[in-house]
Formats: C-alpha cells, structure tokens, sequence
C-alpha cells in the first residue's frame, strides 16, 4: 500500500493547528548514537535524531522504515520503543513523537536533502537539538549499552 504526501502548504495548514504524530529513529553502533546535522530549518545547522511525521494511515513500523530510507539510505531493525518526545515550538508547531532505539540492518549511510553530515557520538553534543538532547540525557544509559 502507498501512503501518500500531502501537498506541502497544506501540510503547513493543518500542521501549525493540530498536533502531529511522529517517529525519531535512534540508531545505535559500536561506534555510538548515529546523529544527522539539519540542513533546513526549523534547528538548521544542528544535529538531531533522523524522524519525521507519519502519514495518514501508515503503519508505525512502515513509517520508521521509510524515515531510514529517506534519511540514512539504511533498513532498520527496530530494538524497542524508548518513549516520546514532545515537540512545543514555534518552528515546527506541535509534534508528538514515538522514539525508537535501533540498529542497521543493511544499507549504506548516506545524507539526504534535510540533513547533510552523519557522526557518530559517545557524547551528546552541545549542538543538539534542544528537546531531543533532554531525551538523550535522561535515556543515555539505555542508549549506550544497546
């Protein structure tokens, strides 16, 4: 089943009235928390959990997929549901958030048009986005001994 975008300003519309369902994508390795640095606004230039909205009638698990697809280039296999970020901002309105911890599955990583720069971190970094760094930090244990 195809799950269709809406139109950009319609998206807009709606999204600054409502709130709006999401999934952030943590992806753990050896190396550390895989972050992407955004490359468009809202929190351009700073790096960020790969996520995004779900569409109308997708399934969860189809949206986390489709969001490391069109993010990362990679296939997830999703480890456990962390909990939820809740976005309140002017930038991006409201947007709730199912956080997932994750590994690679297969793939090879690559930036996309909303982010350009993939690091791995041991650390949080001081440029995080600020809702994602508070998860991060009450979640770090978690995170790193995936």
């Amino acid at each position: 089943m195809r799950y269709k975008k809406i139109p950009y300003e319609e998206f807009v519309s709606i999204y600054r009235k409502v709130p709006r369902a999401a999934v952030d994508v943590i992806v753990t390795t050896p190396q550390g928390i895989l972050l992407t640095k955004r490359a468009m606004p809202p929190y351009q230039g700073k790096w960020h959990i790969p996520g995004g909205t779900i569409l109308f009638r997708e399934p969860i698990q189809h949206a986390i997929q489709r969001i490391a697809k069109e993010e990362l280039g990679i296939r997830v296999h999703v480890v456990r549901h962390l909990g939820i970020i809740e976005y309140l901002n002017n930038e991006g309105g409201h947007v709730v958030s199912n956080a997932y911890l994750a590994t690679i599955a297969s793939g090879t990583l690559r930036d996309s048009e909303q982010s350009k720069g993939i690091e791995f971190f041991k650390r949080i970094p001081t440029q995080c986005i600020p809702y994602q760094k508070k998860f991060l930090k009450d979640h770090w244990d978690t995170l790193t001994q995936a």
